[in-house]
């Protein structure tokens, strides 16, 4: 009689796997294998809901306290699908960890990628407002549209402008930390306005310098050009306080000796 042994083979080593990645490519420290993802369900957008088996081994000598990945998901054409984010925290040396992904992709992935998340640039998001709304916001010199808006911010200093006619502009300095998170906000009051408002019986308002009534002509400079108007369609004038022009007077004369 002969004797057949037989071994139960694992399903996680029969399984082709999807994807492997060993990180960094140079002296790894690391190995995620992915299994194939499995689809789930599909939702009415078009959507898919796939689950991935996913396997990390420290490769290293030493104890990995935590790290984080974000994996991106791509389809035959390489445009990007899904995403998830691989948390690992005490791993110790030659230690591995089983991890189940859940992704809702917006195709079919083909392929994959992992990036530290310690090497992606950190952005946080910002939202900016002014009083009063409507200005042209500039985000180091970069027009970024009209307050209020929502912006994205590197880490380090930055300058905001903020710019509306009619009105002073101004720069508000800010600096991001990285420690700062998305949610904030910034409001900046606009100084004073630096022009006259004219009011019209229509309901119209107009921003500039009022330069002469007389009679019932009156005369406006509005945005460089000079417009004439009959006094009676006009409703109310606000004139901004300014500083009287400097007389031009002939220089001292110089004590004779």
């Amino acid at each position: 009689m002969s004797l057949v042994l037989l071994l139960a083979v694992p399903a996680w080593a029969r399984d082709v796997p999807f994807q492997v990645i060993n990180w960094p490519a140079a002296n790894p420290t690391l190995r995620f294998t992915f299994g194939k993802p499995k689809q789930l369900d599909s939702m009415q957008d078009k959507t898919r809901v796939y689950v991935m088996d996913t396997l990390a081994e420290n490769l290293s000598p030493r104890l990995i306290s935590s790290a984080q990945f974000s994996v991106y998901l791509f389809d035959k054409s390489k445009v990007r699908v899904s995403e998830d984010v691989i948390t690992l925290n005490n791993l110790g040396p030659g230690e591995s960890v089983k991890l189940q992904l859940t992704l809702t992709a917006s195709g079919v992935p083909v392929s994959l990628s992992i990036r530290d998340t310690a090497q992606i640039p950190r952005v946080v998001s910002l939202t900016v407002n002014s009083t009063p709304q409507g200005a042209t916001l500039k985000l180091d010199g970069t027009e970024t549209g009209t307050t209020p808006r929502v912006i994205n911010v590197g880490v380090g200093k930055h300058i905001l402008t903020f710019l509306k006619e009619g009105f002073t502009a101004g720069n508000y300095p800010l600096e991001i930390s990285s420690q700062d998170v998305s949610g904030g906000s910034v409001s900046y009051e606009l100084g004073a306005s630096a022009l006259d408002s004219i009011e019209l019986r229509d309901g119209s308002v107009l921003t500039g310098d009022l330069l002469s009534i007389s009679g019932m002509d009156v005369e406006i400079r509005v945005g460089g050009s000079i417009q004439h108007f009959d006094r009676n369609k006009i409703k109310r004038v606000l004139l901004v306080q300014r500083d009287p022009p400097t007389p031009n007077l002939p220089p001292a004369a110089m004590p004779k000796p």
